[in-house]
């Protein structure tokens, strides 16, 4: 892979914009941002990891900085932190000159842009990803919401970010269990678009997931995150309201949100999405395409996910009922017809997905 100090990738929407990828990007932040009122909405651990740095950062570049906390995970993002956190905008009297700053993963992300997306009809926001799942993931794209009980992402709008800048110093902080998340949507990205980042995910990252090797370095990340980004880019700007391509972005989410949900959230999005991978795999062995069954296997089995949840597929199919893709009453998986060739199907009956069920359970407990 070709290494790079720093790189910044444009995101070709309408009004288009940059996503930045260096390290030490939040002690320039103040450059990056135009509005002088801020709103930086962070959860309490990340406020105290870099909020502070950051609001000196912000004050020192002259801007008005309001800070807005709450707990963290994904069990906040719901539409009650929404409302305490867009009343506490309101309570401050931001106007529509001001801007939401997100500061943290993709919980954060998620909730902050949905607020950014509805307070006072819309206002300004960046997202500063501190995770390698927010970077590689939620901050590019313009997705924002909150869950529901009866799903995740139910509740939200499309909103696109005016910068993304991803501080991969950041990256140094995570536990290995968060940096897994990560690792598990850059194997993904590179699964549908890009198979070099798949290998590469798996030789470099995973080690580092899993305690296994050193955090890659900083030009490598950057790297790696920049290349997660390409192809995410490409597919938003070929597709920003998901009516066809970006769909592909979802291999193993249609399975993972149905088995995020069904466990109260106690089983991570990235692991949750490694079992999605795999059971797509299987259905798509099942329908004749490429046999990438045992290879993913081998990869997410390497990333030692928590174990999969003692589920039946009637657990889960509630859920996969009322997934957002729902398309006519049926569930959209995307399948591999190869690496980097992925298709989107919505006739996977229920006796496909049960026996692919059965046989995910087999080789993953």
């Amino acid at each position: 892979m070709t290494l790079a100090a720093a790189r910044t990738l444009r995101v070709a929407v309408s009004p288009a914009y940059d996503v930045d990828v260096s390290p030490g990007l939040l002690d320039d932040a103040g450059r990056f941002i135009s509005e002088k009122n801020v709103a930086l909405i962070a959860d309490s651990t990340v406020r105290h990891l870099y909020g502070h740095e950051l609001t000196d950062v912000l004050v020192g570049a002259g801007k008005t900085v309001k800070v807005v906390t709450f707990t963290p995970g994904e069990g906040s993002k719901n539409l009650p932190t929404y409302g305490r956190v867009i009343g506490d905008l309101a309570s401050a009297g931001l106007g529509r000159d001001a801007a939401v700053v997100a500061l943290g993963g993709g919980v954060t992300g998620d909730l902050a842009g949905f607020v950014a997306a509805t307070y006072l009809r819309g206002i300004a926001y960046y997202q500063l990803p501190t995770s390698l799942l927010a970077m590689v993931d939620s901050s590019v794209g313009g997705k924002t919401g909150v869950d529901l009980p009866e799903g995740k992402n139910l509740v939200g709008a499309f909103w696109q970010p005016r910068a993304v800048l991803a501080d991969v110093k950041t990256l140094e902080s995570l536990p290995a269990r968060e940096l897994r998340q990560g690792a598990a949507e850059v194997f993904k990205t590179g699964l549908i678009g890009d198979p070099a980042l798949a290998d590469f995910a798996a030789s470099q990252i995973v080690p580092a997931a899993t305690g296994r090797g050193p955090l890659p370095s900083e030009d490598v990340l950057v790297d790696a995150v920049a290349r997660s980004v390409a192809v995410k880019a490409a597919i938003v700007a070929a597709d920003e309201r998901e009516l066809g391509v970006r769909a592909h972005l979802n291999l193993g989410h249609t399975l993972g949100h149905a088995m995020e949900a069904a466990s109260r959230f106690a089983l991570p999005h990235g692991d949750a999405v490694l079992y999605g991978i795999v059971f797509a795999a299987l259905l798509g062995r099942r329908r004749g395409y490429a046999d990438l069954v045992q290879s993913l296997a081998q990869v997410v089995k390497g990333l030692s996910p928590d174990p999969l949840p003692a589920f039946e597929l009637d657990d889960l199919l509630p859920y996969l009922a009322r997934d957002k893709k729902v398309v006519g009453g049926r569930p959209r998986f995307v399948l591999l017809a190869d690496m980097g060739e992925p298709v989107v199907v919505d006739d996977v009956t229920e006796a496909e997905m049960r026996g692919a069920w059965s046989e995910l359970e087999e080789m993953m407990r």
